[in-house]
């Protein structure tokens, strides 16, 4: 694991990455989702593709990077821009999982592989909007003390700085940054997902012109399992 210090908007960071299959040439870096991290990206993706150098990164704010701002993923992607130019990294492949795909998107690699990302507005069920609309009640009233019953469990235990980047990144749709990218891209989706469904691969597939989408059983975390199928499907693309 190394470290990296830099700043951004005058702000401080310190960037913890690792590279695996440091001789290889061609690189991939892999971006973790929301309250994820490298380490557990490298779980995944750690015993696969052995031809190519792995950058497994924490993004600011999640395992062992820094993160005292609350950011946006514009804010999130110029980061991994700095930190990629100060190591030396191509973003020949990014691949990113959940919310850093959309961070992948923005990095316009040569090859975008997404797997299970967020990016499309999945409607909420009728209890999370339930629970939504009584807090907004609640913050009108002054009574914001009973925050804790309301938050998002992806938001829970969160600093105010972190909570306030969750508000910020949460509900985005990427679907004009979608189709603004370019080149090729993998998609990657869960049968039984139900945070990033199917369904939202399949819109994203109509966004993104050269884009291929795989459909694997498992949910939002299938890639668990579906390692190195997900990683011959890389090959198969990069070589093509």
């Amino acid at each position: 694991m190394a470290l990296k210090s830099f700043l951004y908007k005058g702000n401080g960071f310190a960037i913890s990455y690792e590279i695996l299959n440091p001789t290889q040439s061609t690189d991939i870096i892999f971006l973790h989702g929301w309250g994820s991290s490298k380490a557990l990206m490298k779980q995944a993706f750690g015993n696969t593709l052995p031809h190519f150098r792995h950058i497994y990164i924490d993004m600011p704010g999640f395992g062992s990077s820094s993160c005292d701002v609350a950011l946006t993923t514009q804010d999130y992607a110029a980061i991994m821009e700095l930190l990629l130019r100060e190591i030396g990294a191509h973003k020949t492949i990014v691949l990113g999982h959940s919310f850093g795909g959309k961070v992948a998107t923005l990095l316009n690699p040569d090859l975008l592989v997404l797997v299970a990302s967020a990016g499309i507005l999945v409607p909420k069920p009728f209890k999370v909007r339930a629970k939504i609309a009584i807090f907004k009640l609640l913050k009108f009233t002054g009574l914001t003390s009973l925050r804790s019953l309301f938050i998002s469990p992806d938001a829970a235990g969160m600093s105010e700085t972190m909570y306030q980047t969750f508000k910020n990144v949460v509900n985005e749709d990427f679907s004009e940054q979608f189709k603004a990218f370019k080149n090729k891209a993998l998609l990657c989706f869960g049968k039984t997902d139900t945070a990033t469904p199917l369904w939202s691969g399949e819109v994203i597939k109509t966004l993104i012109a050269d884009s291929r989408l795989v459909a694997y059983e498992g949910d939002h975390y299938f890639l668990f399992k579906e390692g190195k199928a997900i990683s011959g499907e890389i090959e198969a693309m990069f070589l093509k």
